[in-house]
């Protein structure tokens, strides 16, 4: 499965000049972690968080000035708080590369670009749902990619915790591995192998 399988596309961007206000709406709104932020080309710049946004904008005690001092000089543009650069991620990423880069890097959503522009978002939250994705729709999902390659009828599909069983009733390797392929790229499909159906029913 790559990036391009997962993300959420388009994506919700900011600019610079975005208000931290404006940015928080949006986080608000959508039930977002981060947004990319983006210049007049679309080109990733920065990402800012919800961390970026409440950092120090609660208003504190007023009998402790010097806290107070420091409240004041929170930015006000996405700009004043967004990491930059951001780090990103291809069109193209393997998920399991993507799943470790987080986890690496403990963020919690990877933009994902084509080039330079940015044209989705990837967050631990999607990996998650696809994950718990019911393995009778991961079924379906594999068996409508695998009849548009090579027709109806022709597979047996049995998908058990994400693992994806195919029998093909034609014993063709090239064609099994280019299933498997297939199978992969489904979302939720944690491993997948293919047999020939023939070689299963005599045993």
């Amino acid at each position: 499965m790559r990036a391009r399988d997962l993300m959420t596309a388009p994506v919700i961007a900011v600019q610079p000049w975005t208000s931290a206000k404006e940015a928080a709406e949006l986080l608000s709104t959508h039930g977002f972690t981060a947004l990319p932020v983006v210049d007049d080309d679309e080109g990733l710049i920065g990402i800012v968080t919800e961390a970026d946004l409440i950092r120090g904008r609660i208003p504190v005690d007023v009998r402790n000035a010097n806290e107070r001092r420091e409240a004041a000089s929170v930015g006000k543009t996405v700009g004043d708080l967004m990491t930059s650069p951001a780090t990103a991620m291809s069109t193209g990423t393997d998920v399991a590369d993507l799943c470790q880069a987080l986890v690496d890097a403990r963020i919690r959503a990877m933009p994902i670009v084509d080039g330079s522009a940015v044209v989705g978002i990837v967050t631990r939250g999607d990996i998650v749902r696809v994950l718990a994705r019911d393995d009778t729709d991961i079924a379906r999902d594999v068996k409508h990619r695998l009849e548009i390659y090579g027709g109806s009828g022709r597979w047996q599909i049995d998908v058990r915790d994400g693992n994806a069983h195919i029998l093909d009733q034609f014993d063709d390797d090239s064609d099994r591995h280019v299933v498997q392929l297939l199978a992969l790229a489904v979302p939720g499909v944690v491993a997948a192998d293919t047999a020939y159906a023939g070689e299963e029913q005599n045993r």
